[in-house]
């Protein structure tokens, strides 16, 4: 695990925090921020996203609620014959279908066939409830950080051992409705990244090549001069959130960031993104356009450790200290 996550003091902090009546979610977030002790994350993430409410004497009521409105959802849209859908719904529901077991081919757990039914039922609904995007390949890889956490609950050891089949229904039904409640609440605040020509995606991928530009002019030039547009490996990053591109074992620690970021989070993964192209600064400027677009679609991160993470985020960091409020560079 990620030393700074797991050290006492922290986790002190952390149970400090969550011991009140009325949780400080802006505290949470400053904590949350350097990675969360994997057995609080499900609380903590639930907090972050504002889908549990701060104060406790609520919470337990409003989880209920809400993951009863997520079974009547699914029997409402999902648990229906397809002579009650119309052509567009078969249609997606088939795409979201091919998807599922395309989802992160190298964690074993995902080829479960019950645990790519979750998935569909998840994407599926989630897509029904929010028709000015519908479904968009990319965010069946955006479940995933989730599932493996609300999961983590249930389920003890390594992801490798677990078996979603020995959880009862009504447990899967739960960690369902967590992972879609979150999953709204985390695309809610990137509305414009999959609706038609996703130009939230668009508009980020700019503010990347401007920021490479302004903090590495050499590497920014040698991709202008190979001819490679940004938009051609960055919108895959922004599409997933990394997901494809980083050890899944690290991602839940990626996700720690993304969520205490909140709002900012968007204007962030900017940085964030920054950071990642630039710890091959030196590589880049020796490919040609050809060797660039391999290296850039296989990066070497399969050996990664949270090191290699935690430098890629305190760049970020330092980064958006330096530049962010001077941020005429990054005008859209």
């Amino acid at each position: 695990m990620g030393a700074r996550s797991t050290d006492s003091a922290r986790v002190l902090k952390f149970t400090k925090e969550l011991s009140g009546q009325m949780i400080v979610v802006e505290r949470l977030r400053e904590l949350a921020w350097s990675g969360v002790p994997p057995y609080m994350r499900p609380d903590v993430w639930r907090l972050l996203l504002g889908y549990a409410p701060p104060n406790s004497d609520r919470r337990e009521g409003v989880l209920r609620r809400k993951r009863l409105e997520y079974l009547d959802c699914v029997a409402q849209f999902y648990d229906i014959p397809d002579t009650e859908r119309s052509d567009d719904e078969i249609n997606m529901l088939r795409q979201i279908a091919v998807d599922c077991p395309r989802t992160v081919p190298d964690v074993a757990f995902f080829q479960q066939a019950q645990v790519q039914k979750s998935l569909e039922r998840i994407l599926y609904t989630w897509a029904i409830r929010h028709p000015a995007s519908g479904y968009v390949q990319g965010i069946n890889d955006l479940v995933t950080p989730f599932l493996v956490v609300f999961l983590s609950e249930y389920l003890d050891g390594s992801i490798d051992s677990w078996s979603i089949s020995e959880l009862s229904s009504a447990n899967i039904s739960n960690i369902e409705a967590d992972c879609y409640w979150c999953l709204s609440q985390l695309l809610d605040g990137m509305q414009d990244h999959y609706t038609f020509a996703q130009p939230g995606i668009q508009r980020l991928v700019f503010k990347l090549k401007e920021l490479v530009r302004r903090i590495d002019e050499p590497v920014s030039r040698h991709v202008e001069d190979q001819g490679l547009e940004f938009l051609q490996f960055a919108f895959r990053w922004f599409n997933c959130l990394l997901i494809r591109e980083i050890p899944f074992h690290l991602v839940t620690r990626l996700w720690d960031t993304y969520l205490a970021e909140g709002d900012a989070l968007p204007d962030f993964l900017v940085y964030i993104f920054a950071s990642f192209l630039l710890t091959w600064s030196e590589t880049l400027q020796k490919l040609d356009f050809q060797e660039l677009v391999m290296f850039l679609q296989h990066l070497p991160t399969h050996n990664w450790t949270y090191q290699e993470l935690e430098m890629v985020l305190s760049r970020a960091y330092m980064w958006h200290s330096m530049f962010n409020n001077s941020p005429s560079h990054l005008a859209s």
